[in-house]
């Protein structure tokens, strides 16, 4: 299984991971991150497939996919979950 981590710092709430994602796993939530913007967030953590494709298609880098078994190589990463 999957995890989802949002780096909250970086997202600029463009949607491209929202959009793009085939499990529709992501949404804009309502919060308002740091930079002002609506950031991105997992719905169903157990529905993501771990193709990455919100993590390579994300212009500031503000997405990573990794196997619930390991953490993001960054310290700087916030998981977030519903």
């Amino acid at each position: 299984m999957a995890k989802i981590y949002v780096n909250k710092n970086r997202c600029k709430g463009c949607g491209y991971c929202v959009e793009l994602c085939p499990m529709k796993t992501l949404s804009m939530s309502k919060e308002i991150g740091p930079k002002g913007y609506h950031v991105a967030t997992p719905d169903e953590q157990g529905e993501c497939l771990e193709c990455g494709l919100c993590e390579s298609i994300c212009p500031d880098f503000a997405l990573t996919v990794t196997s619930e078994d390991k953490e993001p190589e960054t310290s700087n990463q916030v998981e977030t979950q519903k």
